[in-house]
């Protein structure tokens, strides 16, 4: 389970959504500045982030336009003013929902039940979207900036596989036995000349929002690169 990540630099609240989280089940990451939250999305891939407007460093509306260009994650926003306009801002540059201080923790978490009811699975997705890679896996259709991608069926199954979990490291065991079959156990030579294949044709349009990385020793993981 993906951890969800809450921004704020107050001390007491961050103690308090920390407590009924973890109440719930949830793994749990906080930080206290939009610096500090970028990191954090980058490195843990969360399943969901509250994130205050007012934030020392990179404001909250900032930090969401960021992650907006290169995930669909859900973003509650928290504000201490109640202003449309701060509303009408943050759900334009893609928060899924706005919560308003003081609040009701009991509150905060059924909007989160309620958010996370709304998100498809990887395996529920047809379409998955990250920046301007788009992956249409039943009609094995792959767009990236606009233009499509003459990729084999092992290939845009290698690349959603990869994409649905981003941070993830998978191994060449791994990804052999979930696209070839235990049939092919042993062969990971064809994860390595598929990747490299793989490579070859993302690269001919520019894509500096991500990249397949290769973790020495293990396997290969997909990374999203924020601006």
């Amino acid at each position: 389970m993906n951890p969800i990540l809450v921004v704020d630099d107050n001390e007491q609240i961050l103690g308090i959504l920390a407590q009924y989280i973890r109440a719930e089940g949830w793994p749990l990451l906080c930080a206290r500045s939009g610096e500090e939250a970028l990191s954090l999305f980058d490195a843990a891939a969360p399943a969901l982030i509250l994130l205050d407007i007012m934030l020392p460093g990179i404001d909250g509306l900032e930090v969401c336009r960021r992650i907006r260009m290169v995930s669909a994650v859900p973003i509650l926003m928290i504000t201490a003013r109640d202003e449309d306009a701060d509303r009408i801002l943050g759900l334009d540059i893609g928060a899924d929902d706005y919560i308003v201080k003081p609040f009701s923790p009991g509150e905060v978490m059924a909007r989160i039940r309620a958010v996370m009811r709304r998100v498809p699975t990887p395996a529920q997705q047809e379409t998955l979207v990250i920046g301007t890679l788009s992956i249409h896996l039943p009609s094995l259709s792959v767009t990236l900036g606009g233009h499509k991608l003459d990729l084999t069926r092992r290939e845009t199954e290698l690349l959603y596989t990869l994409a649905a979990s981003p941070g993830r490291v998978f191994t060449r065991e791994n990804l052999l036995t979930m696209l070839w079959g235990y049939g092919y156990a042993g062969n990971c030579r064809a994860v390595d000349s598929h990747i490299k294949r793989l490579r070859q044709k993302l690269d001919v349009y520019p894509h500096d929002f991500f990249t397949i990385a290769t973790v020495w020793g293990s396997g290969y993981r997909f990374e999203r690169k924020l601006p």
